[in-house]
């Protein structure tokens, strides 16, 4: 069905505020029950310190997503060189959890469905490596937070699980400190804590641990985990102090590289490549009138990605043609290169949410959140805060709208390069579907989409298309 997208003119991009703390984008460390153990009080543990996924050599996220609104998901996590295991792990979670997602029926649409993997790293630094997989799973009755952490020690060559931090003689006494500091919150339950850290399934319940800033433990169970379900999840801080003492030999590199990180990270890789950044740059404003000839958008959505987006930009430039990048804030942060050389090169970038959520599923701060924190990346990394946004998987509603002052941006033609990865078969289908001042649907993310872009600047611009930002469309007609 083609659906027609073109807004007499843009918004103005206002100030735009928000809270990182309530985005679904967050690292997923939310939950009831107290750090210092007082019923129905909010914890506070110190904070989790922030690391430059920039500064990862070789970093690589690996993204995958639907446009489909029956069949919402979107996934995400890190492939960092040296820690091939840990990517091997967390890629077979990933892929578990998307199996089950899509087999549950992906053709009648259920409303609030929706599936979201997003990471965060914990710690980058000296041969210690950290990661949350944040996963929203809303397929049934409540929330759907899990969170998962997952660590590789370079120096072992070896992927560990979260209790791999903590020394095996030290387990006991470890788990005990953790029951006591839960008793007395309002919803835990001892004897369901019992059963879900029995000898069998400790390894799974203690799944989520990280250090904080300060060298304390912060530990999350998730929702049901030791608790009714109302409650929702639960969050353990443990003191420097305290932990210290029960901390394995690599939980307690990992202390110290979280508390005073290194320069660099290396785990060992025999090869870290080097990333491509194009240098095309853009020789004045585009003159083209789309009044007088026929002009078409091409937009690429979830992006940037290594190498993927590099390779684009240099089909693109070979043609003088331009383009839009609906760029997602966590990918932004991994490659502000790429992004830099998108602007640079005079294409639009423009904002697609942190880590692609529904958001008429969030409430306006965590909406507000989503866009407020990557339209921040974006202006980092080109100096210029972005004045478009388009909504993953195109929901939209009035509160989406009351939230932002970005202006959405929809589609014509849609390639479903996200279903079928054939390159062949997405030309053939902008080529066929394409008419006059058309938005056309692509993501930078499939190496099979980006193989398809040349045939596709080719033969359109033999029947006299001229490749457009949507801004300068939306200017010029």
């Amino acid at each position: 069905m083609r659906t027609r997208t073109l807004v007499p003119s843009l918004l103005l991009l206002g100030a735009l505020s928000f809270t990182a703390a309530c985005s679904s984008g967050s690292d997923g460390s939310s939950g009831t029950g107290s750090a210092d153990g007082r019923p129905g009080s909010t914890p506070t543990p110190s904070p989790v310190r922030s690391v430059d996924p920039s500064k990862i050599k070789g970093l690589e996220i690996v993204s995958d997503s639907s446009e489909q609104s029956s069949c919402p998901f979107a996934t995400s996590y890190p492939d960092v060189p040296g820690a091939e295991a840990m990517t091997a792990a967390m890629k077979k979670d990933v892929e578990e959890r998307l199996a089950g997602f899509r087999s549950g029926g992906c053709e009648d649409s259920v409303e609030g469905r929706e599936l979201n993997i997003s990471h965060h790293f914990l710690v980058a630094s000296g041969d210690v490596l950290g990661v949350r997989l944040s996963t929203h799973d809303h397929t049934g009755a409540g929330p759907g937070l899990s969170t998962k952490t997952y660590w590789y020690d370079g120096k072992a060559g070896a992927y560990g699980t979260a209790l791999g931090l903590v020394d095996e003689g030290s387990r006991d006494a470890f788990v005990a400190a953790l029951k006591d500091q839960l008793k007395g919150r309002e919803g835990f339950d001892p004897d369901l804590f019992d059963a879900t850290l029995s000898e069998d399934s400790i390894t799974a319940a203690l799944d989520d641990m990280t250090f904080t800033a300060d060298g304390g433990l912060r530990v999350t169970f998730d929702r049901s985990e030791v608790g009714v379900p109302p409650a929702g999840s639960f969050i353990v801080a443990l003191s420097k102090e305290t932990i210290t003492p029960w901390l394995s030999g690599f939980g307690k590199r990992v202390q110290r590289q979280t508390v005073k990180p290194s320069r660099s990270l290396d785990l060992g890789a025999a090869h870290v490549p080097e990333p491509a950044v194009p240098t095309h740059t853009a020789t004045g404003d585009d003159d083209t009138d789309c009044k007088k000839v026929k002009c078409v958008a091409l937009t690429f959505d979830d992006g940037p990605a290594a190498p993927e987006t590099a390779t684009l930009l240099t089909y693109l430039a070979e043609y003088k043609a331009r383009a839009t990048f609906f760029t997602t804030g966590q990918n932004v942060a991994a490659h502000p290169e790429l992004v830099r050389a998108e602007a640079k090169a005079g294409h639009e970038v423009g904002n697609h949410s942190w880590n692609h959520p529904d958001l008429t599923n969030l409430t306006p701060e965590q909406v507000a959140s989503q866009l407020g924190r990557t339209s921040a990346a974006i202006k980092a990394a080109t100096g210029k805060a972005p004045s478009v946004f388009r909504p993953p998987y195109g929901a939209m509603n009035a509160q989406v709208k009351s939230a932002t002052t970005l202006s959405p941006v929809m589609w014509d033609v849609d390639t479903e390069d996200w279903k079928y990865r054939d390159a062949d078969k997405v030309a053939r289908t902008v080529i066929d579907q394409t008419q006059r001042n058309d938005v056309v649907l692509m993501h930078d993310i499939h190496p099979t989409s980006v193989a398809a872009v040349p045939q596709i600047l080719r033969t359109l611009t033999a029947q006299g298309y001229r490749f457009v930002t949507i801004s300068h469309l939306r200017a010029t007609l």
